[in-house]
């Protein structure tokens, strides 16, 4: 007969554990641990406890922010993955020092961080700089676009949120007419119970109260055109935003990156999906924590700024300017002027389309002939656009719908008129174009590119590596919080890899 060795689950086993040799120098818990211990400032978390005369003990907001950077270094972005980990993982257990907070806590002290985040985060900045891990010579803009805790389900303008509240009422009504009908008949249909629809109805009816409420309680929102845009139930601060993965209702965060090592110098979230006005707050931050280095208000000028065809904006050119940026934005046309890519069919230029000198002018009425002879009248009297005031003309769809050149001159995808921008006032500095013969130039084809090898792995590391692809939290001070946590696990990372702590 064959023989095992004997085990008994009933045995007690001592197993000796030192949880400071757990962390080893060179490993990124090691750096989390030194940087938190010796390096940052968590003064500012004793304000929110009062209890040094009574009241319970309790954890320690240094080992809360260790687990918490640890957790997310891991890809743990629930509070309940971290609260797990520091009953099994020996890593989490030394680094909580044996303490075990549960969820309840760690959750908490998260979305607390609403004035200690940006300290914490400059902290970790000036440990780059001291390890001289920022070159400061060249910074590249870029953004993540990820899904929040809110529900596009719950996303529409008034009108359509009012309409969704009177659909749910509308069904309420249904439920409980065939209630009624069951209930008067002999024989009622085998089917869901009374009861299961009596929660359907008390479901439906809590949601269309909830939306009155919210109706009653917020405004409508407006965008940068003075158009209305949808509004979110859930979360009226994030917004959505169409990307590679489809529509998502969520955040876009953004991060502005020095070159020299990938260090991020400054991040933020917003509840935009066009970066054209993001320029402006990024600058502006950045330049703020640069200060709070030491640095001086002109620090950024004459240096390297780079950011895609998504920023360029008259707002953003405009920053840029104001700073003295060396910057390098590209128009979204600027691989169709590019040589190189002149053999790529996607980038080939479209077909001719009618251009403002192939409509005739008639000054007496203020309106264009069309090349088939239908009118244009104006319909915008004023625009400013590009560093340029133009007037807008528009024809009939009426006209435009048979019209044989339809082809030549509605080419954009839907279109059912053709507008036409006449420029009427003096170019008083059309940031646009110099832009786009900046980067143009041999010099700008050569910088330009660069981009992509300095923001591009920053946020593969923290979307595929670190396993950031949504936002847990509501809000844009609290989702800033986790977005600002991630980009300190990122610099914490460098400082690893390229410091010594």
């Amino acid at each position: 007969m064959a023989k095992f060795k004997a085990y008994d689950y009933r045995q007690r086993v001592f197993l000796p554990v030192s949880l400071e040799d757990q962390l080893m120098p060179g490993t990124l818990e090691f750096a989390i641990h030194t940087l938190v211990e010796t390096r940052l400032d968590t003064s500012g978390f004793e304000q929110k406890y009062r209890n040094d005369e009574t009241g319970r003990t309790a954890y320690n907001p240094k080992i809360l922010l260790k687990i918490v950077l640890l957790g997310y270094a891991r890809g743990l972005i629930s509070s309940r993955k971290i609260e797990q980990a520091c009953r099994e993982n020996v890593v989490f257990i030394a680094l909580a020092c044996g303490q075990q907070p549960d969820h309840s806590t760690i959750a908490p002290f998260v979305s607390s961080m609403k004035a200690e985040i940006l300290p914490l985060f400059r902290d970790v900045l000036l440990v780059c700089q001291e390890m001289d891990l920022l070159g400061g010579t060249f910074f590249a803009l870029d953004g993540l676009k990820l899904p929040s805790n809110a529900s596009k389900e719950w996303s529409g303008t008034r009108s359509e949120l009012h309409r969704k509240k009177e659909r749910l009422e509308a069904k309420v009504q249904e439920l409980l007419k065939e209630h009624v009908q069951e209930d008067n008949q002999d024989d009622p249909p085998s089917g869901p119970g009374g009861g299961d629809r009596e929660l359907q109805v008390q479901r439906l009816q809590k949601q269309a109260a909830g939306l009155e409420k919210w109706l009653q309680d917020n405004d409508p929102k407006y965008g940068t055109t003075g158009k209305e845009i949808s509004s979110n139930v859930t979360d009226n601060e994030s917004a959505k935003m169409k990307t590679s993965h489809g529509v998502i209702q969520g955040y876009n965060s953004q991060a502005l990156i020095d070159a020299k090592h990938q260090v991020i110098i400054h991040a933020e979230a917003f509840g935009r999906g066009q970066d054209h006005a993001h320029g402006p707050p990024m600058l502006d931050g950045a330049l703020e924590n640069l200060q709070s280095l030491g640095h001086g208000e002109e620090y950024l000028a004459g240096k390297i700024f780079t950011a895609d065809t998504n920023y360029h904006s008259d707002t953003n050119l405009r920053k840029c300017q104001e700073l003295r940026l060396d910057a390098y934005i590209p128009d979204i046309y600027f691989r169709r002027r590019d040589p190189r890519y002149a053999a790529q069919r996607r980038y080939w230029p479209r077909r001719k389309r009618f251009a403002l000198e192939d409509f005739h002018y008639e000054e007496a009425t203020d309106q264009y002939l069309c090349p088939q002879g239908n009118r244009l009248r104006r319909k915008v009297k004023q625009i400013y656009r590009e560093g340029m005031v133009h007037r807008i003309y528009a024809a009939e769809e009426k006209d435009c719908r048979c019209c044989p050149l339809q082809l030549r001159c509605i080419t954009n995808k839907g279109g059912k008129r053709r507008y036409l921008r006449v420029p009427i006032g003096v170019e008083l500095a059309n940031l646009s174009k110099r832009m786009a013969a900046k980067v143009d130039s041999e010099l700008g084809r050569k910088i330009y590119p660069q981009r992509f090898a300095v923001a591009e792995p920053v946020f593969a590391n923290i979307r595929t590596h670190k396993r950031l692809d949504r936002f847990t939290l509501r809000g844009k001070l609290k989702v800033n919080i986790q977005w600002l946590l991630y980009c300190m696990v990122h610099n914490i990372e460098k400082i690893t890899n390229y410091g010594s702590t």
